[in-house]
C-alpha cells in the first residue's frame, strides 16, 4: 500500500460526501430495489449468482426499523417475481436489535418465514461485536424452531471466532467466512495481516472438515488459492462451498474463478444509505484510494 493511498483513506473524513459517493458507485447497485434486480440479472449473464442487502443499520427507531423490514419484504418479492438466483442479506441492528431484542428477533423471523415460503435464503451479516453473540444467538433459535434457510457470518479476525465454530457445527451451518472489517481491540481482535490470514485457513478447515456449509468470502489471492488447493485435494462437493466477493471488488479475480468451475456469489446493497458502508470499503482496500484522489481531480 502506497503512502498516497495510506493518506486518502486517513483523511475520508474530511473529504467532501459527493467526491465518496462518485467512487461508491462501484459498489453499490443504486438507490433502489430495481437497481439490484438489474444488477442481479447482469451478474447472472457473467456466471454468479448475488445476495442483495439494504444499506443500513444502527437503527435507532421502531418506526425506521419497520421501514426497513418493509424494504427487506420487498427484496424477497422482487427475487421470487424475477427468478433471481439470489438470497437476502439482513443486520439486525436496521431490523430494531437496539431498540428492543425481542422486536429485532419477531422482525428477523417473519422475514426468515416469508423467504421460507418463498424458497429463499436469508442470511444474517455479522456486525461488530457487541452484535457477535446476539446474532449467533438469533440463529441458533431461528434453527430451533425449524428454520433451515437462515445463514450467519463469522469473521475470522476474532479471536472467539474458533469456539464459536466448536459452538455450531452440530447445527450443520450455513456460515459466510469473512476476515472482518470493523475496528476492534486487539484484546479481542487479531490485528496483523498474516495472524487473520493464518485464522481464516485454520477456521475455513473447521467448518468444511466439520460439513458446514461454507461461502468462502475473501478477494485476498493467497485465501483463494489456499481455498481451491483444499478443496480440491479432498475432492469436496461444490455444494458444500462458494466464493463470494464484493460487487465492484477484483473483477478480474472473480472471472478467473468463475471460469474455473467454482460457484461465485456476488455482495449486490443498494440504498441511500450508502456513505458507511463505502467508506468502511475504502478502509478495507486501500489500493483503491486511487479513485478518490481521481474522482477529487475530474469530478467522477
Amino acid at each position: 500500500m502506497s503512502l498516497l493511498n495510506t493518506l486518502i483513506v486517513k483523511t475520508l473524513p474530511i473529504i467532501p460526501k459527493s467526491i465518496i459517493k462518485s467512487v461508491a458507485k462501484r459498489y453499490i447497485a443504486g438507490d433502489s430495489l430495481p437497481d439490484a434486480v438489474r444488477v442481479s440479472k447482469e451478474l447472472s449473464t457473467k456466471g454468479a449468482s448475488s445476495t442483495i442487502d439494504v444499506l443500513g443499520e444502527f437503527v435507532t427507531s421502531r418506526e425506521r426499523s419497520l421501514h426497513e423490514w418493509q424494504t427487506a419484504s420487498s427484496v424477497l418479492d422482487a427475487i421470487a417475481q424475477n427468478k433471481l438466483d439470489s438470497y437476502l442479506s439482513v443486520k439486525l441492528t436496521s431490523l430494531g436489535l437496539d431498540i428492543d431484542r425481542e422486536f429485532g428477533f419477531a422482525n428477523v423471523r417473519s422475514l426468515v418465514e416469508k423467504a421460507a415460503e418463498l424458497g429463499i435464503f436469508v442470511r444474517m451479516d455479522m456486525e461488530n461485536s457487541p452484535y457477535t453473540s446476539l446474532t449467533l444467538d438469533f440463529y441458533k433459535r431461528l434453527r430451533a424452531e425449524g428454520f433451515d434457510n437462515i445463514g450467519v457470518v463469522l469473521q475470522a479476525y476474532m479471536r472467539r471466532s474458533e469456539d464459536d465454530i466448536r459452538s455450531l457445527l452440530a447445527l450443520k451451518p450455513s456460515v459466510r467466512l469473512c476476515k472482518g472489517i470493523y475496528i476492534e481491540s486487539p484484546e479481542i481482535a487479531f490485528k496483523q495481516p498474516d495472524e487473520i490470514r493464518t485464522n481464516y485457513k485454520k477456521l475455513l478447515r473447521m467448518l468444511l472438515d466439520g460439513g458446514a456449509n461454507v461461502r468462502i468470502a475473501t478477494h485476498d489471492d493467497e485465501l483463494i488459492d489456499d481455498a481451491i488447493g483444499y478443496v480440491t485435494k479432498n475432492n469436496l462437493s461444490k455444494s458444500q462451498y462458494e466464493f463470494q466477493m464484493l460487487l465492484g471488488v477484483r473483477e478480474e479475480r472473480r472471472k478467473e474463478i468463475i471460469r474455473s468451475g467454482f460457484g461465485m456469489r456476488i455482495y449486490v446493497p443498494f440504498g441511500s444509505d450508502w456513505y458507511g458502508y463505502s467508506t468502511r470499503r475504502l478502509k478495507e482496500n486501500p489500493q483503491v484510494a486511487g479513485y478518490v484522489l481521481k474522482a477529487m481531480f475530474t469530478g467522477g
